[in-house]
């Protein structure tokens, strides 16, 4: 079978970019501190939340971990005298759930692993780095040629893939830098297909694919080994920041923001939308576009990182895409997320928000088109344009590339077939996803709606109508039975007026 329509069991396959949520429920005083009682939910579904206690000391350990990120996050300033009265306990929640609220909302650092493993410690208690060094180390013994320099630690957003500064014995001046990342919720291939078409990257030439020195897998996991580059990525040239920082340190709050000049812009655009349609013919699924997995040579972006949607990987944009029920492909959130990658190469910075209602002044109004159409309400709305459609755009149809290498990716049949199914699984989760977002979002619209201040007053009017129509007309009804009884009267009859639900008294004409 080419495929498993469930992942393997016995693994916890999280999707580590499912949005956290921290609501403060209750504070409890103790002997000299204060708990405070935390709801954390996952998703949009109530039923998938747990309760958490923490205490100001555990926020100050936090914020203290998270001061890399070079941000100033609102954390209540501690007291020492007067910190157990009850206004003050009160003021201080406020003040921690805004903190909470901040750091949640923040695209990198609701990511980042410091902020899970203290929302949610049952899923995140791993020492991931230990388990890829454990993964490494029976990886040389049978490879014994290659030796571990230095762990690179967090230069990336995942939790759950490392990085290693590595060498070749013979050749010590050389570096070069292995990954290792475990199996995402997507893994959708068998085993044997994925270890197949994970030792398969190493064969991929193209002029805009950084080449795979080495790659191997086994069951639960895999690692490629790359030529460290010291220039970085095409987000390190953006932010200058060094390749070797961290990822908090290095994207959170840039010094200076500059985006690049036109020229960088459309020529680095064109040879990434020329790779993005190489893998798109080729069947081959990708959907992790963003500018840290593109690799700047010289004046040559080489994309990375095509082993992630082997692994299951979610995107690092998934919790914008899955908003919109348009972008269901794997093609269109590719689309999608070089919108996101273009934004950041013209103003230095990502979107405040997506979709973006309008744009700054760019350096082109060519470039203003291809944001709209990939970044506006109206694109979120409607859908994508082919990766073809923005090769024909003004800002890409006249740029000269000049490269000889031809590209070599040959795929066997079988795993064409095997790599369909998959991306057909992938694609249908994600459309999950989304349709239960969006019924979520209008219930909540409709239960907002419902609750609000003028809602409230229109049905509190309709309710006094409706009572003054039930009184006129009971007392219309009773105006018309009391000219009838009189009537009645006037005409002989004896019988005197009763109500509907009374008994008729015994006629006392006889008498």
């Amino acid at each position: 079978m080419a495929f498993m329509e469930k992942p393997p069991a016995g693994k916890v396959l999280l999707d580590d970019t499912v949005p956290l949520t921290a609501a403060i429920e209750a504070s409890q005083s103790l002997q000299s501190h204060t708990e405070y009682i935390i709801r954390v939910q996952r998703g949009i579904s109530a039923e998938n939340s747990w309760q958490i206690v923490r205490r100001y000391s555990d926020f100050d350990l936090l914020n203290n971990s998270l001061q890399i990120a070079g941000l100033s996050l609102p954390l209540p300033p501690k007291k020492l005298i007067g910190n157990m009265d009850r206004e003050f306990i009160a003021e201080r929640q406020k003040g921690l759930q805004n903190y909470l609220n901040v750091i949640t909302t923040n695209h990198i650092l609701s990511n980042c692993e410091l902020v899970k493993k203290f929302l949610d410690p049952n899923n995140y208690s791993a020492n991931y780095t230990e388990i890829a060094l454990q993964q490494v180390s029976m990886f040389f013994r049978s490879e014994p040629k290659w030796e571990v320099v230095e762990p690179l630690k967090d230069i990336g957003w995942r939790i759950r893939k490392k990085y290693f500064l590595m060498k070749i014995k013979n050749q010590p001046k050389e570096r070069l830098v292995l990954s290792w990342a475990d199996l995402g919720p997507d893994k959708y291939l068998s085993d044997k297909d994925f270890q197949c078409l994970i030792k398969l990257l190493p064969s991929c030439l193209h002029p805009y694919i950084y080449r795979v020195t080495f790659a191997t897998a086994n069951e639960s996991s895999a690692l490629l080994i790359r030529t460290f580059n010291e220039k970085g990525t095409l987000k390190d040239l953006i932010y200058k920041a060094k390749p070797k920082d961290p990822f908090l340190k290095k994207y959170c709050n840039p010094k200076k923001i500059q985006g690049l000049e036109l020229q960088q812009i459309k020529t680095y655009g064109r040879q990434i939308l020329e790779v993005l349609k190489f893998l798109h013919d080729k069947g081959f699924p990708y959907g992790h576009l963003h500018a840290s997995n593109v690799m700047l040579d010289g004046d040559t972006c080489r994309l990375l990182d095509l082993e992630n949607s082997l692994l299951g990987l979610p995107s690092f944009y998934r919790s914008y895409f899955t908003q919109f029920r348009k972008i269901n492909t794997l093609e269109s959130v590719d689309v999608h997320c070089f919108g996101h990658l273009l934004y950041e190469m013209t103003y230095g910075r990502p979107p405040d928000s997506v979709p973006v209602d309008s744009f700054p002044p760019a350096p082109s109004m060519a470039v203003v088109a291809v944001l709209e159409s990939t970044l506006s309400c109206d694109a979120c709305k409607n859908g994508m344009p082919t990766v073809s459609r923005l090769l024909q755009m003004p800002l890409f149809s006249d740029v000269l590339l000049t490269t000889s290498e031809k590209p070599q990716f040959k795929i066997p049949t079988k795993l064409k077939e095997a790599l369909r199914i998959a991306k057909e699984c992938i694609e249908k989760r994600l459309i999950e996803e989304q349709k239960q977002i969006h019924q979520h979002r209008r219930l909540t619209r409709a239960q907002s709606h419902h609750g609000s201040e003028e809602e409230r007053k229109k049905r509190k009017i309709l309710a006094r109508k409706k009572s003054k129509q039930s009184a006129i007309e009971n007392s219309e009804e009773h105006s018309a039975k009391y000219s009838n009884s009189n009537n009645s009267a006037g005409s002989g009859a004896s019988s005197p007026l009763t109500s509907p639900s009374s008994p008729t008294p015994p006629s006392t004409a006889g008498q």
